[in-house]
């Protein structure tokens, strides 16, 4: 395995009606990350997933959004390790965190599912749960909402006016996670 390649997944799911919804925070941090590197999605040719190849900071980076759903991800995500070789311990995982409050970073290295489906299939495919993850926090549901319903719902007008500074902010901690390690970065964003 390449130790100096590194696998950036934006967890979420596919299509237009989920494309602003909070499970699709993953998403929007990989398409911030691919606007920073000039460069455009491609459908890659064996995995179900949307690549990009480039270099962050100087590191070779693959930067990827699965077209599966989101409790579907593993399957690309393992199949985008084998492919590009990379190992899992330089895999950073995007996605929505419910038992955080709204634009809030966690950052962390393995761990458990907390019941998020992606991070589940994850560890189905991998075998593993040693990866990094940047945690978004959406906060929970108002009242009796579901959690599910919540997650697919798009961001409030109030979180839609900070989202773009949140998610410029989560993609500075992925770059950070591959170039200063973890300590530094969970010090800088972990809020």
């Amino acid at each position: 395995m390449a130790d100096d390649v590194w696998l950036v997944v934006g967890l979420g799911n596919p299509g237009p009606s989920y494309a602003r919804t909070r499970h699709n925070i993953g998403h929007l941090v990989a398409d911030e990350l691919a606007a920073r590197t000039g460069s455009n999605f491609k459908q890659h040719k064996q995995v179900k997933a949307e690549v990009i190849e480039t270099r962050i900071s100087g590191l070779r980076t693959i930067i990827a959004k699965p077209r599966s759903y989101m409790n579907e991800s593993g399957g690309p995500v393992s199949g985008l390790l084998k492919f590009f070789k990379v190992d899992p311990a330089n895999l950073i995982a995007v996605h929505d965190e419910l038992d955080i409050d709204f634009g809030v970073l966690r950052c962390k290295f393995g761990g458990g599912d907390n019941g998020h489906n992606g991070l589940k299939s994850l560890r189905k495919s991998l075998g593993t749960g040693e990866y990094y993850r940047v945690r978004f926090g959406v906060g929970r549901p108002p009242g009796r909402q579901s959690p599910a319903d919540f997650v697919l719902n798009e961001f409030s007008s109030v979180e839609r006016k900070d989202l773009p500074f949140a998610v410029d902010r989560t993609a500075d901690a992925v770059e950070s996670l591959m170039t200063a390690g973890l300590e530094t970065t969970q010090g800088l964003y972990n809020s």
